[in-house]
Protein backbone atom coordinates (compact mmCIF):
# COMPACT_ATOMS: atom_id res chain seq x y z
CA UNK A 1 0.00 0.00 0.00
CA UNK A 2 1.15 3.72 -0.86
CA UNK A 3 2.77 5.03 2.20
CA UNK A 4 3.38 1.61 4.14
CA UNK A 5 6.43 2.41 6.30
CA UNK A 6 8.07 -0.84 7.82
CA UNK A 7 7.38 -3.32 5.19
CA UNK A 8 9.77 -4.74 3.04
CA UNK A 9 13.34 -3.96 5.34
CA UNK A 10 14.94 -6.65 7.15
CA UNK A 11 15.62 -6.90 10.52
CA UNK A 12 18.80 -5.08 11.72
CA UNK A 13 19.30 -3.02 8.21
CA UNK A 14 17.94 0.44 7.56
CA UNK A 15 15.42 0.77 5.34
CA UNK A 16 14.93 3.99 2.67
CA UNK A 17 10.95 5.27 3.12
CA UNK A 18 10.26 6.42 -0.23
CA UNK A 19 6.23 5.80 -0.96
CA UNK A 20 5.70 4.82 -4.34
CA UNK A 21 8.76 6.13 -5.92
CA UNK A 22 12.83 6.88 -5.35
CA UNK A 23 13.67 10.74 -5.89
CA UNK A 24 16.76 12.32 -5.83
CA UNK A 25 16.21 16.14 -5.69
CA UNK A 26 19.01 18.16 -4.67
CA UNK A 27 17.76 19.98 -1.88
CA UNK A 28 15.23 17.49 0.11
CA UNK A 29 12.65 19.03 -1.91
CA UNK A 30 10.16 16.23 -1.05
CA UNK A 31 10.31 15.31 2.33
CA UNK A 32 7.56 16.03 4.74
CA UNK A 33 9.14 17.68 7.23
CA UNK A 34 9.48 20.86 6.69
CA UNK A 35 10.30 23.17 9.84
CA UNK A 36 9.71 26.62 8.51
CA UNK A 37 5.90 27.13 9.33
CA UNK A 38 7.12 25.36 13.12
CA UNK A 39 9.47 28.20 13.87
CA UNK A 40 7.10 30.81 14.91
CA UNK A 41 5.31 29.26 17.25
CA UNK A 42 8.90 27.47 18.65
CA UNK A 43 10.78 31.06 18.62
CA UNK A 44 7.87 32.07 20.49
CA UNK A 45 7.69 29.38 23.32
CA UNK A 46 11.24 29.12 23.14
CA UNK A 47 11.25 32.48 24.42
CA UNK A 48 9.01 31.98 27.27
CA UNK A 49 11.05 28.92 28.69
CA UNK A 50 7.73 26.96 27.96
CA UNK A 51 7.94 23.37 26.82
CA UNK A 52 6.19 22.11 23.82
CA UNK A 53 4.64 18.94 22.21
CA UNK A 54 6.37 17.77 18.97
CA UNK A 55 4.00 15.68 16.64
CA UNK A 56 5.72 13.25 14.39
CA UNK A 57 3.98 10.74 12.06
CA UNK A 58 6.25 7.38 11.72
CA UNK A 59 3.90 5.06 9.88
CA UNK A 60 1.19 5.50 7.47
CA UNK A 61 -0.94 3.00 5.15
CA UNK A 62 -3.11 3.54 2.61
CA UNK A 63 -4.55 7.37 1.99
CA UNK A 64 -3.25 9.67 4.39
CA UNK A 65 -3.12 13.85 4.59
CA UNK A 66 0.47 13.56 5.22
CA UNK A 67 3.39 10.78 5.38
CA UNK A 68 6.54 9.69 7.70
CA UNK A 69 8.61 12.39 8.97
CA UNK A 70 5.53 15.05 8.97
CA UNK A 71 5.56 17.42 11.70
CA UNK A 72 3.37 19.33 14.21
CA UNK A 73 4.14 21.39 16.79
CA UNK A 74 2.22 21.91 19.88
CA UNK A 75 2.39 24.70 22.69
CA UNK A 76 1.14 24.48 26.07
CA UNK A 77 -2.20 26.82 25.25
CA UNK A 78 -3.15 24.42 22.43
CA UNK A 79 -1.73 26.90 19.84
CA UNK A 80 -0.57 24.95 16.95
CA UNK A 81 1.44 25.24 13.99
CA UNK A 82 1.73 22.87 11.20
CA UNK A 83 -0.95 20.24 10.14
CA UNK A 84 -0.86 16.37 10.00
CA UNK A 85 -4.84 16.24 9.08
CA UNK A 86 -6.99 18.39 7.13
CA UNK A 87 -7.47 19.99 10.57
CA UNK A 88 -9.51 16.60 11.61
CA UNK A 89 -7.43 15.02 14.45
CA UNK A 90 -5.69 18.64 14.94
CA UNK A 91 -8.17 18.53 18.23
CA UNK A 92 -7.37 15.21 19.56
CA UNK A 93 -3.65 15.19 19.23
CA UNK A 94 -3.37 18.51 21.67
CA UNK A 95 -5.60 16.32 24.11
CA UNK A 96 -2.49 13.93 24.17
CA UNK A 97 -0.20 16.78 23.88
CA UNK A 98 -1.15 18.60 27.47
CA UNK A 99 -0.09 15.15 28.94
CA UNK A 100 2.93 14.81 27.25
CA UNK A 101 4.17 18.24 28.03
CA UNK A 102 3.22 17.95 31.91
CA UNK A 103 4.71 14.88 32.73
CA UNK A 104 7.62 14.73 29.36
CA UNK A 105 6.64 10.64 28.60
CA UNK A 106 6.57 10.36 24.79
CA UNK A 107 3.05 8.78 23.75
CA UNK A 108 2.07 7.12 20.73
CA UNK A 109 -1.50 7.71 18.90
CA UNK A 110 -3.18 5.81 15.86
CA UNK A 111 -6.05 6.99 13.82
CA UNK A 112 -7.54 4.57 11.49
CA UNK A 113 -9.96 6.59 8.84
CA UNK A 114 -11.53 3.44 7.21
CA UNK A 115 -12.23 1.21 10.40
CA UNK A 116 -15.02 1.55 12.93
CA UNK A 117 -12.83 3.48 15.18
CA UNK A 118 -13.56 6.69 12.34
CA UNK A 119 -17.36 6.05 13.50
CA UNK A 120 -16.41 5.83 17.36
CA UNK A 121 -14.59 9.47 16.94
CA UNK A 122 -16.94 10.90 14.87
CA UNK A 123 -14.91 12.11 12.78
CA UNK A 124 -16.39 10.32 9.54
CA UNK A 125 -13.38 11.16 7.54
CA UNK A 126 -13.38 8.29 5.47
CA UNK A 127 -10.11 8.56 3.59
CA UNK A 128 -9.34 4.66 4.11
CA UNK A 129 -6.16 4.84 5.93
CA UNK A 130 -4.33 4.80 8.88
CA UNK A 131 -1.56 7.08 11.19
CA UNK A 132 0.60 6.44 14.28
CA UNK A 133 1.60 9.26 15.32
CA UNK A 134 4.51 9.71 17.82
CA UNK A 135 4.15 12.77 20.66
CA UNK A 136 7.47 13.93 21.88
CA UNK A 137 8.34 16.67 24.62
CA UNK A 138 10.65 19.72 23.16
CA UNK A 139 11.62 22.17 26.07
CA UNK A 140 14.42 23.19 28.32
CA UNK A 141 14.93 19.66 29.74
CA UNK A 142 15.79 18.51 26.51
CA UNK A 143 17.68 21.20 25.77
CA UNK A 144 15.28 22.19 23.20
CA UNK A 145 15.63 18.66 20.70
CA UNK A 146 15.42 17.76 17.86
CA UNK A 147 14.24 22.00 17.12
CA UNK A 148 17.64 23.54 17.92
CA UNK A 149 19.46 21.48 16.35
CA UNK A 150 17.18 21.64 12.62
CA UNK A 151 16.92 25.48 13.08
CA UNK A 152 20.46 25.73 13.21
CA UNK A 153 21.01 23.45 10.09
CA UNK A 154 17.99 25.19 8.58
CA UNK A 155 19.87 29.21 8.90
CA UNK A 156 23.09 27.52 7.31
CA UNK A 157 20.69 25.70 4.46
CA UNK A 158 22.25 22.42 5.74
CA UNK A 159 20.74 18.94 4.92
CA UNK A 160 20.64 17.47 8.16
CA UNK A 161 18.68 15.06 10.12
CA UNK A 162 17.16 13.59 13.46
CA UNK A 163 16.37 10.20 14.54
CA UNK A 164 13.42 8.96 16.80
CA UNK A 165 12.73 5.81 18.84
CA UNK A 166 9.45 4.68 17.77
CA UNK A 167 9.36 1.33 19.73
CA UNK A 168 11.80 -0.36 22.09
CA UNK A 169 12.07 -3.08 24.65
CA UNK A 170 16.34 -1.26 25.51
CA UNK A 171 15.69 1.11 28.76
CA UNK A 172 19.11 3.28 27.54
CA UNK A 173 16.74 4.11 24.26
CA UNK A 174 13.05 4.47 25.41
CA UNK A 175 10.24 5.42 22.97
CA UNK A 176 10.82 9.07 21.93
CA UNK A 177 14.55 9.48 22.68
CA UNK A 178 15.81 11.73 19.97
CA UNK A 179 19.29 10.53 18.51
CA UNK A 180 21.48 13.95 16.81
CA UNK A 181 24.25 13.77 14.38
CA UNK A 182 26.97 11.93 15.16
CA UNK A 183 24.69 9.27 17.40
CA UNK A 184 25.83 8.92 21.58
CA UNK A 185 28.94 6.96 21.99
CA UNK A 186 27.56 5.47 24.85
CA UNK A 187 25.47 3.08 22.91
CA UNK A 188 27.00 0.14 21.52
CA UNK A 189 29.53 1.15 19.16
CA UNK A 190 27.49 -1.32 16.05
CA UNK A 191 24.27 0.02 16.70
CA UNK A 192 25.76 3.75 17.18
CA UNK A 193 27.45 2.95 13.66
CA UNK A 194 24.05 1.64 12.22
CA UNK A 195 22.65 4.28 13.58
CA UNK A 196 25.05 7.31 12.12
CA UNK A 197 24.39 5.76 8.35
CA UNK A 198 20.91 6.09 8.92
CA UNK A 199 21.00 9.53 9.97
CA UNK A 200 23.84 10.16 6.83
CA UNK A 201 21.23 8.50 4.39
CA UNK A 202 18.42 10.18 5.25
CA UNK A 203 20.01 13.52 5.26
CA UNK A 204 21.87 12.61 1.91
CA UNK A 205 18.91 11.42 0.32
CA UNK A 206 16.33 13.56 1.79
CA UNK A 207 14.05 10.99 2.69
CA UNK A 208 12.95 9.45 6.15
CA UNK A 209 14.87 5.92 6.98
CA UNK A 210 14.05 3.18 9.43
CA UNK A 211 16.00 0.98 11.09
CA UNK A 212 14.86 -2.33 13.10
CA UNK A 213 16.63 -4.25 15.27
CA UNK A 214 13.98 -6.99 17.17
CA UNK A 215 11.85 -4.65 19.31
CA UNK A 216 13.85 -1.55 18.67
CA UNK A 217 12.34 0.84 15.69
CA UNK A 218 13.67 4.02 14.98
CA UNK A 219 12.98 6.51 12.42
CA UNK A 220 15.08 9.21 10.66
CA UNK A 221 13.46 12.28 9.54
CA UNK A 222 15.57 14.57 7.04
CA UNK A 223 15.44 18.37 7.60
CA UNK A 224 13.76 19.29 4.23
CA UNK A 225 15.34 22.48 3.12
CA UNK A 226 13.75 25.13 0.91
CA UNK A 227 13.85 25.52 -2.40
CA UNK A 228 15.81 28.60 -3.86
CA UNK A 229 14.55 30.66 -6.74
CA UNK A 230 15.84 33.39 -8.55
CA UNK A 231 13.92 36.31 -10.19
CA UNK A 232 15.94 37.90 -12.85
CA UNK A 233 13.88 40.99 -13.13
CA UNK A 234 11.85 42.50 -10.32
CA UNK A 235 9.01 44.86 -11.96
CA UNK A 236 5.35 44.60 -10.48
CA UNK A 237 4.68 41.22 -11.79
CA UNK A 238 7.75 39.49 -10.01
CA UNK A 239 5.58 40.39 -6.33
CA UNK A 240 3.31 38.05 -6.91
CA UNK A 241 5.69 35.60 -7.88
CA UNK A 242 7.49 36.85 -4.55
CA UNK A 243 4.42 36.66 -2.51
CA UNK A 244 3.08 33.10 -3.51
CA UNK A 245 7.35 31.44 -2.97
CA UNK A 246 6.66 32.63 0.41
CA UNK A 247 3.69 31.48 0.91
CA UNK A 248 5.05 27.76 0.59
CA UNK A 249 8.66 29.26 2.41
CA UNK A 250 10.62 29.14 -0.61
CA UNK A 251 13.50 31.13 -0.48
CA UNK A 252 13.64 34.02 -3.07
CA UNK A 253 16.26 36.60 -4.56
CA UNK A 254 15.23 39.08 -6.70
CA UNK A 255 17.97 40.77 -9.35
CA UNK A 256 17.57 43.79 -11.30
CA UNK A 257 19.79 46.25 -13.18
CA UNK A 258 17.35 49.49 -12.23
CA UNK A 259 17.66 50.95 -8.65
CA UNK A 260 13.62 51.37 -8.63
CA UNK A 261 13.14 47.57 -9.21
CA UNK A 262 15.49 46.05 -6.96
CA UNK A 263 14.64 47.92 -3.73
CA UNK A 264 13.83 45.33 -0.56
CA UNK A 265 11.13 47.38 0.60
CA UNK A 266 9.12 45.46 -2.66
CA UNK A 267 9.49 42.47 -1.65
CA UNK A 268 9.30 42.21 2.11
CA UNK A 269 9.32 37.91 2.04
CA UNK A 270 12.69 37.76 -0.39
CA UNK A 271 15.39 36.57 1.07
CA UNK A 272 17.80 39.11 -0.80
CA UNK A 273 17.50 41.87 -3.23
CA UNK A 274 20.15 42.29 -5.75
CA UNK A 275 20.65 45.21 -7.85
CA UNK A 276 23.33 44.27 -10.50
CA UNK A 277 23.98 44.46 -14.30
CA UNK A 278 22.70 41.21 -15.83
CA UNK A 279 26.38 40.89 -17.39
CA UNK A 280 27.41 40.46 -13.87
CA UNK A 281 24.85 37.93 -12.91
CA UNK A 282 27.30 35.13 -13.24
CA UNK A 283 30.07 36.82 -10.60
CA UNK A 284 27.50 37.96 -8.19
CA UNK A 285 25.04 35.34 -7.99
CA UNK A 286 26.40 31.46 -6.66
CA UNK A 287 23.64 29.94 -9.66
CA UNK A 288 24.70 26.65 -8.85
CA UNK A 289 22.84 27.34 -5.03
CA UNK A 290 19.43 27.86 -6.61
CA UNK A 291 16.59 25.44 -7.94
CA UNK A 292 15.08 27.55 -10.36
CA UNK A 293 15.21 30.79 -12.06
CA UNK A 294 12.63 32.83 -13.87
CA UNK A 295 13.86 35.53 -16.69
CA UNK A 296 11.55 38.19 -16.79
CA UNK A 297 13.08 41.89 -16.81
CA UNK A 298 10.92 42.84 -19.70
CA UNK A 299 14.08 44.03 -21.55
CA UNK A 300 15.26 42.36 -24.32
CA UNK A 301 19.34 43.16 -23.76
CA UNK A 302 18.95 42.01 -20.06
CA UNK A 303 17.21 38.70 -20.55
CA UNK A 304 19.71 37.98 -23.55
CA UNK A 305 22.66 38.48 -20.59
CA UNK A 306 20.64 36.50 -18.37
CA UNK A 307 19.97 33.75 -20.83
CA UNK A 308 23.23 34.14 -21.72
CA UNK A 309 24.66 33.34 -17.85
CA UNK A 310 22.00 30.82 -17.04
CA UNK A 311 23.16 28.78 -19.93
CA UNK A 312 26.29 27.94 -18.46
CA UNK A 313 24.86 27.59 -15.26
CA UNK A 314 24.19 23.88 -13.60
CA UNK A 315 20.20 24.94 -12.83
CA UNK A 316 17.43 22.26 -13.80
CA UNK A 317 14.56 24.65 -14.37
CA UNK A 318 15.33 28.12 -16.11
CA UNK A 319 11.65 29.86 -16.98
CA UNK A 320 11.31 32.64 -19.13
CA UNK A 321 8.44 35.04 -19.73
CA UNK A 322 7.12 36.46 -22.88
CA UNK A 323 5.59 35.00 -26.11
CA UNK A 324 7.22 32.41 -28.52
CA UNK A 325 8.40 34.69 -31.05
CA UNK A 326 10.31 36.16 -28.53
CA UNK A 327 11.93 33.77 -26.80
CA UNK A 328 12.62 32.43 -30.54
CA UNK A 329 14.28 35.61 -30.95
CA UNK A 330 16.64 35.74 -27.63
CA UNK A 331 18.00 31.79 -28.66
CA UNK A 332 18.72 32.92 -32.07
CA UNK A 333 20.42 35.91 -30.75
CA UNK A 334 21.82 33.19 -27.90
CA UNK A 335 24.25 31.23 -31.06
CA UNK A 336 25.63 27.96 -29.89
CA UNK A 337 24.90 28.57 -25.98
CA UNK A 338 21.05 28.05 -26.64
CA UNK A 339 22.08 24.56 -26.97
CA UNK A 340 22.66 24.45 -23.22
CA UNK A 341 19.41 25.54 -22.81
CA UNK A 342 17.81 22.66 -24.26
CA UNK A 343 15.35 20.50 -21.69
CA UNK A 344 15.76 23.07 -18.99
CA UNK A 345 14.02 26.10 -20.57
CA UNK A 346 10.32 26.16 -20.05
CA UNK A 347 9.42 29.28 -23.09
CA UNK A 348 6.62 30.85 -22.41
CA UNK A 349 7.22 29.52 -18.99
CA UNK A 350 3.98 28.67 -16.42
CA UNK A 351 1.53 26.25 -16.78
CA UNK A 352 -1.44 26.66 -18.95
CA UNK A 353 -4.21 27.65 -15.88
CA UNK A 354 -5.90 30.50 -17.86
CA UNK A 355 -6.01 34.47 -16.36
CA UNK A 356 -3.70 37.32 -17.95
CA UNK A 357 -3.51 38.90 -14.74
CA UNK A 358 -0.04 39.39 -12.78
CA UNK A 359 -1.45 37.35 -10.32
CA UNK A 360 -3.10 34.66 -12.26
CA UNK A 361 0.63 34.47 -14.70
CA UNK A 362 2.52 34.25 -10.81
CA UNK A 363 -0.25 31.39 -9.79
CA UNK A 364 0.93 29.41 -13.29
CA UNK A 365 4.35 29.91 -13.22
CA UNK A 366 4.67 28.74 -9.59
CA UNK A 367 2.30 26.05 -9.57
CA UNK A 368 4.94 24.20 -12.61
CA UNK A 369 8.15 25.31 -10.87
CA UNK A 370 6.15 23.21 -7.63
CA UNK A 371 5.49 20.46 -10.15
CA UNK A 372 8.72 20.60 -11.33
CA UNK A 373 10.77 20.07 -8.09
CA UNK A 374 8.33 17.08 -7.29
CA UNK A 375 8.51 15.84 -10.14
CA UNK A 376 5.12 15.65 -11.09
CA UNK A 377 3.69 16.89 -14.97
CA UNK A 378 1.00 18.78 -12.85
CA UNK A 379 -1.99 17.42 -14.58
CA UNK A 380 -5.45 17.52 -13.29
CA UNK A 381 -5.80 14.50 -10.07
CA UNK A 382 -8.29 13.77 -11.30
CA UNK A 383 -7.46 12.35 -14.39
CA UNK A 384 -4.92 10.17 -12.85
CA UNK A 385 -7.97 7.89 -11.92
CA UNK A 386 -9.98 8.01 -15.08
CA UNK A 387 -9.85 4.33 -17.18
Amino acid sequence: MDGAVWGGGKKGRATLLTGSRTRNLKHNLCVEAQLTPLLPLYERERAAARALALAIVVHTVGSTYRKPGALMLIASDDTYAGLLSGGCLESDLREHARSVIATGRARTVRYDTGGTDDALWGLGIGCEGAMQILIVRVGPQEHWQPLDHLAHALAAHRPSAFAVVVESGAPALPAGHVLLPPPDRALDPALAERLGRLLDEAARSGQPGSLEEGALRVLAVPLALPPRILLLGGGPDALPIAEFAARLAWKVTVFDHRPAYADAAHFPGAERVLLGRPEELGRSVDLGAYEAAVVMSHHLPSDLAYLRALAASPLPYLGLLGPPHRRERLLAELGASAQRLHGRLRAPVGLDLGGRTPEAIALSIVAEIHAHLHLRGGGPFGLRSVP
